[in-house]
């Protein structure tokens, strides 16, 4: 591993590793591009393609996000979003949850969705993207429907669960797991113009008590819709959540929820007495 670590130095710009050096000491070495990126993080260089990511994470942060594990439970309007943008930060191991396939009805906003992908599996599609945009993480796809009977299994190992759901009775069985394995849950939903983002940490009930009345357990999204801007924005506000988590940085929204108005482009704080 000295050998390999010295090689990799050598090859490096400044304390940037190219990929097309870090491609070629995979194929030279037997391994792969995410192993020969842990050995350059250990080493303190910075693969090239996180260069703009440096002024606000260090190379420490980015190799405790290369060790990280996050669990995103839905792949379509929002999951999409919150998997690329993971698999673009860096963090190296990703686990995409989905049983449905793309319809025509996905393509509006939808990342992954494309008239190419109609009719293929949510996840075999999010499983080829990352491994088009970033070699270096591993994406574990399982196209099974999230529940409390599956749910300790498909969460094991998660540093982080991302809420991308899109119904509140799977919703509320999320957060049961979450909470009965101790994994911290970001959770967001998304209506029309609207949204709202929030993290849940062991112990806490802030899903319970925003969704614990709604008896039918469908999401408002059914009746107002969804356009284009609107997961993109609250996925990525879930992925600074899932982020500073990680990472023990900032304030994460706990104990209230941050909802986003769009149309007036209003974004207001609310605390939740759990």
């Amino acid at each position: 591993m000295g050998d390999l670590r010295e090689h990799l130095l050598s090859k490096a710009q400044g304390d940037l590793l190219p990929w097309a050096e870090q491609r070629a000491a995979a194929e030279t070495h037997g391994m792969s591009v995410g192993e020969i990126e842990e050995v350059a993080l250990e080493a303190g260089l910075l693969p090239a393609r996180y260069q703009r990511n440096r002024k606000t994470l260090s190379t420490a942060d980015q190799l405790k996000l290369f060790r990280s594990t996050v669990t995103i439970i839905g792949c379509g309007g929002l999951g999409g979003y919150v998997v690329e943008e993971l698999a673009r930060l860096g963090v190296g191991r990703l686990k995409a949850i989905d049983p449905d396939i793309f319809e025509e009805h996905n393509l509006n906003r939808q990342l992954m969705s494309t008239i190419a992908a109609l009719g293929r599996p949510k996840v075999e599609a999010t499983s080829a993207r990352v491994a088009q945009i970033n070699p270096a993480v591993q994406i574990l796809p399982f196209q099974d429907r999230f529940c409390k009977e599956n749910g300790k299994s498909l969460l094991s190992g998660a540093d982080v669960a991302v809420d991308a759901l899109d119904n509140v009775t799977t919703r509320l069985e999320l957060a049961g797991v979450c909470a009965d394995l101790c994994i911290p849950l970001v959770h967001g939903s998304i209506a029309g113009w609207y949204g709202q983002v929030a993290s849940q940490f062991p112990g806490e009930t802030t899903l319970q008590t925003i969704y614990g009345r709604c008896a039918d357990g469908v999401g408002v999204e059914k009746h107002l819709g969804n356009p284009s801007f609107t997961p993109a924005v609250v996925a990525s506000l879930e992925v600074a959540e899932v982020c500073k988590i990680l990472l023990g940085r900032g304030t994460p929204i706990t104990g209230a929820m941050l909802v986003i108005n769009l149309l007036d482009m209003e974004f207001s704080k609310f605390k939740i007495k759990c």
